[in-house]
């Protein structure tokens, strides 16, 4: 072995640095572990079918998952600090594969409901991967390994929903869990031969330590109430967008347009527009400014919104809204994080943190708005709904906007 390559095959403090192949394998794990909370939005209305449930209290499953999500970044990740990564996240696996299969074999729905919940709970697995992955590379190499997990986490987004949909259509609903199951399963072994066994000692975990780095979080929040309001913007955004979802799930298969869920399946593959343009407007929001591009972007995806309502009679027009929202819904999201991730280093991880929750209980709101509003009034009430969410996010983002220009000419 080369003097080189030895350099980067160790570092003080952290094991040995990751190999192309385990950096490659931590992506498609960050996929199958994400991929879990996105298979109910095409097949939502097979669910419900299947158990006798409502449209209007169907969303309560992809809703309480997103909310329980929420929760547990706030009460779990932050045990990242404190205790190995890699132990938190097999154990994450671990849970994850146990609920997906009680999922796929769910006797009722509140089994399922159950178990979906507590899969959002313990779903930390693609928030911890980062952290673990950063402290194993060159500084010169972590830009490029971030971007890879990253990607995984958006392929495993849209494999999912796109996938879901075709199995379901074909096969049936509880074989897109069992075939989940199994990939889990891989990942639960694979995990911990593809980790490093060697861990930088945290300290002895005690239930002090982590009572005081919860209780860190809030004063930093009054400290930067700018990001409270990027985290309503975000969870405005995401929530609009998860409805929007909801609502195809259940509009497209009905008796108005006749198309099975593989559709949204197919639908779903229009994601794919994200992976180039949010890239490319990331950096034009770095030139433009972050809040002055989030104001615009903010305007586009209102506009996007605003399509729904007059499109929905029609597949082939529900497309252009469909690409829109998909290439300025990531991009207000790169805003809102880049107005306090220039702060300091040692705050940026639980800022993180309140933004990812935040983000996570709009989720939950969307998911739940997405289909009642559609059991209440058909395509056209959701069509509103998520108009009336995402111009809330436009009002915020140019009030916001307004008051960073005002303390500027203070």
């Amino acid at each position: 072995m080369s003097d080189v390559q030895a350099q980067h095959d160790s570092t003080p403090g952290s094991g040995t640095y990751l190999r192309k192949f385990q950096i490659y394998m931590l992506a498609i794990a960050s996929a199958v572990v994400t991929a879990n909370a996105y298979y109910i939005h095409p097949i939502i209305s097979l669910v419900a079918d299947d158990f006798e449930i409502a449209q209007g209290m169907i969303g309560i499953v992809p809703a309480f998952n997103q909310i329980a999500l929420a929760l547990g970044i706030l009460v779990l990740l932050p045990l990242g600090d404190l205790m190995s990564n890699k132990r938190l996240t097999v154990v994450s696996a671990g849970l994850q594969t146990t609920c997906v299969a009680g999922m796929a074999f769910a006797p009722g729905f509140e089994l399922f409901l159950l178990f979906s919940t507590v899969l959002g709970f313990v779903t930390i697995a693609p928030y911890l991967l980062p952290a673990y992955a950063s402290k194993r590379v060159a500084p010169e190499r972590l830009g490029y390994v971030t971007a890879v997990l990253t990607t995984g986490i958006i392929i495993g987004i849209l494999v999912a929903r796109a996938a879901a949909g075709v199995v379901a259509e074909y096969l049936g609903w509880r074989t897109v869990y069992i075939l989940a199951a199994g990939l889990m399963l891989s990942m639960a072994i694979l995990l911990p031969l593809t980790m490093d066994r060697s861990e930088t000692a945290k300290g002895k975990l005690s239930l002090p330590r982590y009572l005081g780095l919860l209780g860190s979080i809030w004063p930093l929040v009054l400290k930067h109430p700018q990001l409270l309001i990027s985290g309503t913007i975000q969870g405005l955004g995401f929530g609009s967008f998860i409805a929007v979802w909801m609502g195809l799930g259940l509009h497209l298969p009905s008796d108005e347009m006749g198309y099975g869920v593989d559709t949204v399946g197919y639908l779903a593959l229009l994601a794919i527009v994200s992976l180039a343009s949010t890239p490319w407007l990331g950096k034009w929001a770095d030139s433009f400014g972050a809040r002055r591009a989030r104001v615009i972007l903010a305007c586009l995806q209102t506009a996007a919104m605003m399509l729904f309502v007059f499109v929905g009679h029609s597949l082939w027009l529900l497309i252009i809204p469909i690409v829109m929202t998909n290439m300025f819904g990531p991009s207000i999201d790169v805003t809102g994080r880049m107005t306090f991730l220039s702060q300091a280093p040692e705050v940026r991880t639980r800022l993180m943190t309140v933004y990812v929750v935040i983000m996570f209980l709009g989720g939950g709101l969307g998911s739940w708005i997405g289909t009642a509003s559609y059991d209440w009034g058909g395509w056209q009430a959701t069509a509103f709904a998520v108009l009336a969410m995402m111009s809330t996010a436009l009002v915020l983002s140019v009030l916001d906007w307004l008051l960073e220009r005002r303390q500027g000419e203070a």
